[in-house]
């Protein structure tokens, strides 16, 4: 009688590298001329000289994961696009530093060996890496069986970005006069599912290939839409920062709504007035609300109703930045103003 091997327990060491060799090009196609080659090594290496020389260099870094859209996935049997989801969710958090992104890292978690949905999975990341102009350089796939179901994974990273001390931006410049500009959303982003998923699934009865006539689409198609990454926008903000003090906050809109994510970014003695007329949410946050009947101010609670990013500048510079968002392919709205008074934001 045969001993007992590791792949009696539910890990298959063969499968796993066949998943690991599909990962290579997924990262390379990632990578800048700061990335320090490492075959074989343990981690990831990337210098901070190179192209760009910083004088007083501050490291700026965020995690997260992709949340129970990974749910939406799963029944989709759609895998190559929550990857980017998980970038978008780490960048967009720094770049409301003011920081541009450097590399990142990412964590797969899973009840068995797939090497398929390995490679779907990290084909997203790599995707996302791009957008955000970032370089993939390490990661860990865990294969775990009796804590994953054998169908089920979980997928987390973190992003490390830089920015110049004397351009850090924490909102403590923030001022009543500023001019507060809204980017875009593209959908749910990666906030919100286990309503969504409440609503469409449980409560509307309807199923992952369903069609929404009301928006031309399949509900996968809806609620796959990837989350929308805004490092070139904010690259292109930054460039106003060069000499004096333009842009003052950045606030990245997530679980929590405008008012919340807005309000976090406040220093004291200054509020946020919010004009609901300013923009036009997707039709995907009225389709959810009509199909679940859910009240206005839990769906402003809940999601970003549109908005992605929020950017305050000074009066005299919202002009510039408006047409550097314009340049960059961005389309922008002014949202309201900062004004004296109680912190806290007035969404009206």
């Amino acid at each position: 009688m045969s001993g007992l091997s590791y792949k009696d327990s539910g890990v298959d060491l063969d499968k796993y590298e066949q998943a690991m060799q599909k990962l290579p090009p997924l990262m390379k196609r990632t990578h800048s001329s700061r990335v320090m080659e490492l075959t074989g090594g343990f981690a990831g290496l990337f210098r901070l000289n190179g192209e760009t020389a910083y004088t007083d260099p501050v490291l700026v870094s965020g995690t997260d994961g992709v949340g129970t859209k990974i749910k939406v996935a799963m029944l989709s049997q759609t895998y190559n696009t929550i990857g980017i989801d998980l970038v978008a969710m780490c960048v967009n958090d720094c770049l409301c530093l003011g920081a541009e992104p450097l590399f990142f890292l990412d964590y797969l978690a899973l009840g068995k060996d797939n090497p398929p949905l390995i490679a779907d999975l990290v084909e997203g990341v790599s995707e996302g890496c791009l957008q955000a102009g970032a370089s993939l350089i390490a990661g860990e796939t865990a294969i775990m069986p009796d804590v994953y179901g054998e169908e089920d994974f979980d997928l987390a990273g973190f992003c490390v970005g830089v920015v110049e001390r004397e351009r850090l931006i924490d909102g403590t410049q923030i001022e009543a006069g500023d001019v507060l500009i809204g980017l875009p959303s593209n959908g749910f982003h990666s906030n919100g599912y286990s309503l969504v998923r409440k609503v469409v699934f449980d409560h509307a009865g309807l199923i992952i290939d369903s069609a929404v006539d009301e928006l031309g689409k399949t509900v996968a198609e809806v609620l796959l839409t990837p989350t929308k990454i805004y490092a070139a926008e904010t690259s292109a903000a930054m460039a106003l920062n060069q000499d004096s003090t333009a842009v003052t906050g950045i606030a990245h809109i997530t679980g929590g709504g405008l008012a919340e994510n807005l309000e976090r970014i406040l220093p004291e003695g200054v509020k946020a007035h919010l004009d609901r007329n300013s923009w036009t949410a997707p039709a995907c946050f009225d389709w959810v609300q009509k199909l679940g009947n859910v009240d206005p101010a839990e769906m402003d609670r809940v999601f970003n109703m549109g908005v992605g990013m929020v950017f305050c500048v000074r009066a005299n510079q919202a002009e510039k930045l408006e047409a550097a968002f314009a340049s960059a392919g961005a389309e922008s709205f002014r949202l309201g103003e900062i004004q004296s008074g109680e912190r806290g934001v007035i969404l009206n």
